[in-house]
């Protein structure tokens, strides 16, 4: 029979420190809208309505709607911890939470105790833990400064996208009469996010990317391909 220890304390800490931070962005209205998942009052059935609305009033216009998915590698562990700092100063929390976290973050040890035997300490520096009641709230305002920056690039460019963030997996949206300007603008957006994440030292997994076209067409429809490569 395997036993399984859980450090129970530490798991209500950060339960109680996630409501208090989520609630305290929520009020100060920090969170980017288009980011969705994990978060307090923001569900997944908030992205399915808000997906299905942006298709159908596309189809209305006689639009096709464009989605570019893609997922960003190793998320969690590429976090860079003082670019988290930052945001969390940006935020308005007090010194001594954003002190607490300096030290939450970094320089963590724990070891294992099975019967009478104890191991010895070990560093578990993994920055933002997957699985973390902390994850969703931490990883969201990390984001959220590149998502505004990234908006106002696009918006610069005059390239009207949408865009759907699901913590490490986000998507782009696009609508136009035209496939050749939507694969064009799909283009651009794409390596404009790139560049971006590579700058908060984060990377998309390319073998993943993914495009949909929705289009309200009765007949063949054959879209041509779209070749994201810089």
């Amino acid at each position: 029979m395997t036993i399984v220890l859980l450090n129970t304390i530490r798991k209500l800490i950060e339960k109680v420190i996630t409501e208090h931070l989520q609630f305290h962005v929520a009020k100060i209205d920090f969170i980017h809208p288009s980011q969705l998942g994990g978060l307090k009052f923001k569900s997944t059935t908030d992205a399915g309505v808000t997906l299905t609305h942006i298709i159908r009033s596309g189809w209305i216009k006689n639009k096709t709607t464009s989605i570019l998915a893609f997922d960003i590698v190793q998320f969690f562990p590429s976090l860079n911890y003082h670019m988290l700092v930052l945001s969390l100063a940006k935020v308005g929390l007090e010194p001594k939470v954003i002190s607490f976290f300096k030290d939450f973050l970094v320089k963590r040890k724990t070891n294992y105790t099975w019967n009478k035997f104890s191991s010895q300490m070990f560093k578990v520096n993994v920055g933002v833990g997957q699985g973390s009641a902390l994850s969703p709230i931490l990883s969201a305002l990390y984001l959220s400064p590149l998502i505004y920056i990234l908006e106002k690039h696009l918006k610069t460019l005059k390239i009207p996208v949408s865009l759907l963030s699901f913590v490490d997996v986000g998507l782009l949206i696009l609508q136009n009469k035209s496939i050749d300007i939507l694969n064009s603008q799909l283009f651009c957006s794409y390596n404009i996010l790139s560049s971006l994440l590579d700058k908060f030292e984060l990377n998309i997994e390319h073998s993943k990317t993914e495009t949909f076209h929705f289009n309200r067409s009765h007949g063949i429809f054959n879209p041509p391909p779209l070749d994201l490569s810089p």
